[in-house]
């Protein structure tokens, strides 16, 4: 490891402590919140190191060398979606923490999480689950010994779960697993076919005012027609050799994914009449490939120096766009595209240890990336507007907002090791990385919903194809305690520009540098082979950089005699906050039991109330939650455990926006009608904080027992060992 912030899990650790969710596994990753803000088939919402990563944008995940992060996506710039994950299948969980390793590139400046399946599956079992708010959950693993020169396993997942909402999620879901290996993943090869399927209603976040007033549940949602359905379907391939002092790793995948999505975020602020649902769509295929050699090649004080070359290609093929919608009955189209995004990246490391106690490791890596953008818009479909003379027009953006793009970035990265010093290391790392932009973006020219007040195109800001970060960090890792791992680690990071591409509007965003430095310290505690406890908490603190020229005119705008009285200036100040940036996370988990016997297990989680304006006007509320575990596993297989999530029943937020909204309830909603409000105010709406809960306290109730193939039974499990180690 090469900073004191890199993590390695092994699947048993993973699977250890209870989560509701495949991606909520993840949250192993010291100072990492996983959540979810709308129904069960959509990415995830990722926080790490004060990054809103909203679904991925600057953490980069990987599953068996596969990236998961979505270039240029129908719904969020880098959106990974970690769904189709069976926790039971992994191997490992490794996980890096800023720019500093030179195989991490794209989306990588917050983190890069490596997930890897295992190889072989020693005995096949199956597992059901049952529980509150009808989960319902079949998983199925089967091994295959001596199948074709090698081992081979199949898995197959079924889950349905309807949640607590008004409108159920409904939520349906097929996954399967199949995968070919020999040797070892050092020197072997594999083959794996992936196929996963999900259909969901969802319940986006809700106006809090709404909730307040009692117009609305708690539970309920404002368009029970929202959710949508994705695929992923992959072939993924390795082959690795060791050879001597060298060794090769190649990895190859191909992917095609799907996403149909429709969502209502602003309710009815942009039309009064038919509401603000609008559909995101996403269809794509990936081909990429991944490829290293290490050689050690030279000797320094009688330790060998390693350097590694890579070679990372990836092109994406993608269908992509936004229209608007009622009731999933669609009848504009604000964007609709064709894109082909490759890049190249090609990086190289070298780790020299100087001295028993100094190691470097010195790299760099080349990104060149280059991404087509035409458009499929027609004029029928085109959105339909009324110009100052009250005439109809179609407004076809698409000719417009099509081109071609390129950019390269060049990426120093270096590491410096020290120790050990009585079982402690210390390290200073720096490094350099970036982030892609949505290609729509990048090629944009025209507002792809307004006119001027000249009846013509609103011009519009593109954005660079390629964002830069540069990081640093220091820290130490000691196992001085015996069983104790301990590590801290002080960072800052610094990304040239928040500007993105809006995927929910079709339209770019200004968005200034920003800087953000913390603190983080990590535990984990193993006195004997019957306890373990982890804890973690981090620190940070993020701000944007420089004056938000946009915003203070916007908000100037709001505070004319005019407008101020409506109050829409409050939460759209110019200021320094980066929304949604957590301050304050923090973990802690604790896991008995032995191979056999009673176990248990606690996990709770915090992240502290942050800014949800950039003028901190509007701050969420702070959120914590307990989950815990209590179940028997038998010496042949079986396995009866129960998982409590949410246990003291908190009502506070799974996760919070503050945005402008119009309901038909506010006062404003009559006189933007009506046409008494000023435009720049009904532009707004009400300024308010949309959330959507913590579920309620559940309850799961799981099984699982060994499933064989040969005939034989293995039989039920005892149920008198439940009570033979209870104390009398």
């Amino acid at each position: 490891m090469t900073a004191s912030s890199e993590k390695f899990f092994t699947g048993k650790e993973v699977n250890a402590l209870p989560f509701a969710r495949p991606g909520d596994a993840l949250e192993i990753v010291p100072g990492l919140v996983v959540t979810q803000h709308s129904g069960e088939g959509k990415a995830n919402q990722y926080f790490l190191r004060g990054f809103n990563l909203d679904h991925g944008t600057d953490l980069a995940l990987y599953l068996d060398g596969m990236p998961l992060n979505m270039r240029t996506h129908g719904h969020a710039q880098g959106y990974a979606d970690s769904n189709f994950l069976i926790p039971e299948l992994l191997s490992y969980v490794l996980a890096r923490k800023g720019p500093y390793d030179a195989q991490d590139g794209d989306f990588s400046s917050a983190g890069s999480i490596y997930m890897q399946y295992k190889d072989t599956i020693d005995k096949g079992f199956f597992q059901v689950t049952g529980g509150s708010f009808g989960y319902a959950r079949a998983l199925a693993v089967a091994p295959y010994r001596d199948f074709a020169g090698g081992s081979a396993y199949g898995a197959v997942e079924a889950q349905y779960y309807n949640g607590p909402w008004e409108r159920g999620d409904n939520m349906r879901r097929l996954n399967s697993v199949l995968r070919w290996s020999r040797g070892t993943q050092e020197d072997g090869a594999s083959v794996t076919f992936m196929g996963y399927a999900n259909k969901w209603y969802g319940t986006d976040q809700i106006p809090s005012r709404a909730v307040s007033a009692g117009l609305l549940s708690l539970w309920g949602t404002m368009d029970p027609t929202a959710g949508g359905a994705t695929s992923r379907f992959s072939l993924s391939s390795r082959w690795s050799q060791i050879e001597g002092d060298q060794a090769t790793r190649v990895e190859a995948y191909v992917v095609h994914s799907t996403l149909d999505l429709y969502s209502t975020y602003t309710y009815f602020l942009a039309h009064q009449n038919l509401g603000d649902q609008i559909r995101q769509f996403d269809y794509r295929t990936v081909v990429g490939v991944n490829a290293q050699h290490a050689i050690k090649w030279a000797d320094v004080n009688g330790a060998p120096v390693e350097t590694r070359i890579g070679f990372q290609g990836r092109y994406d093929d993608i269908r992509l766009g936004l229209q608007e919608s009622v009731r999933r009955q669609l009848y504009d189209t604000l964007s609709n595209n064709a894109v082909g995004e490759g890049s190249i990246g090609v990086w190289t490391d070298t780790a020299v240890r100087w001295t028993p106690w100094l190691k470097t490791v010195a790299g760099a890596r080349f990104d060149y990336y280059n991404a087509a953008v035409s458009s499929r818009q027609t004029l029928l479909d085109a959105p339909k507007l009324v110009t100052s003379a009250g005439l109809p027009a179609f407004l076809l953006t698409g000719p417009f907002n099509q081109g071609v793009k390129n950019a390269a970035l060049f990426s120093p990265k270096l590491s410096i090791i020290v120790g050990p010093f009585y079982k402690t290391e210390f390290y200073a790392n720096y490094g350099e990385g970036f982030h892609s932009t949505d290609a729509r973006g990048a090629v944009l020219r025209v507002s792809t919903s307004e006119l001027a007040d000249n009846d013509g195109f609103v011009q519009a800001a593109s954005i660079p194809l390629l964002v830069k970060s540069r990081g640093a960090e220091i820290g130490a890792r000691t196992r001085f305690i015996e069983g104790l791992d301990s590590s801290i680690s002080l960072f800052w990071l610094n990304l040239e520009s928040e500007n993105q591409f809006v995927g929910d509007s079709g339209t770019t965003i200004f968005g200034r540098p920003s800087r953000r430095y913390g603190l983080e310290f990590a535990n984990k505690y193993a006195p004997n082979s019957w306890i373990r406890f982890d804890g973690d908490v981090a620190l940070v603190q993020a701000r944007y950089r420089g004056v938000d020229v946009a915003q203070t005119l916007a908000w100037l705008d709001l505070m004319t005699p005019e407008a101020a009285p409506y109050g829409t200036f409050l939460g759209n100040a110019p200021g320094n906050y980066l929304s949604n940036a957590i301050a304050v996370t923090a973990m802690g988990g604790l896991e008995l039991g032995e191979t056999t016997g009673w176990f248990g297990a606690l996990k709770y989680r915090y992240f502290g109330a942050r800014a949800l304006t950039e003028d901190g006007y509007f701050n969420s509320p702070a959120t914590g939650t307990l989950n815990a575990r209590l179940g028997y596993r038998w010496a042949d297989g079986w396995r009866l455990q129960i998982d409590a999530f949410n246990v003291f029943n908190s009502r506070s937020d799974q996760i919070t926006f503050a945005y402008g909204s119009l309901l038909p309830s506010d006062p404003l909603y009559a006189q933007c009608v009506a046409g008494v409000a000023p435009a720049q105010v009904c532009g707004v709406g009400v300024m308010d904080r949309h959330l959507k809960p913590l579920e309620p306290a559940a309850v799961r109730v799981t099984l699982n027992g060994p499933l064989n193939f040969d005939g034989s039974f293995a039989g039920l499990p005892d149920r008198a060992a439940l009570f033979s180690q209870l104390p009398n």
